[in-house]
């Protein structure tokens, strides 16, 4: 599993994020998305811990917490869906006006 970290302080860095979910077991991995044009922090992050049952404990404790002045979403991460993101909202099938 996945935990989705939402609603991160823009100055919050990997090693933070190391630093609070390392007291709920092992981090495996990290990912802190950053905007491709701007390079800034997208506020958001995707942490995955060894084991399951840390994470589902983490997810427990941290949501809604109060961290670096952001009240935290945590949960976990749903899986990307195929096609989403990236549109302009447009149907395919309308005509052209």
């Amino acid at each position: 599993m996945t935990i989705f970290v939402g609603n991160l302080s823009f100055k919050a860095s990997e090693e933070d994020l190391r630093l609070v979910f390392a007291e709920y077991g092992a981090v495996k991995q990290i990912k802190l998305p950053v905007d491709r044009e701007t390079g800034r922090k997208r506020g958001f992050a995707f942490v995955e811990l060894e084991d399951e049952a840390d994470e589902q404990k983490a997810i427990d404790e941290l949501d809604g917490a109060t961290w670096m002045g952001r009240d935290l979403r945590v949960n976990k991460a749903l899986p990307r869906q195929a096609g989403a993101g990236g549109g302009g909202g447009r149907d395919s099938r309308s005509p052209r006006m």
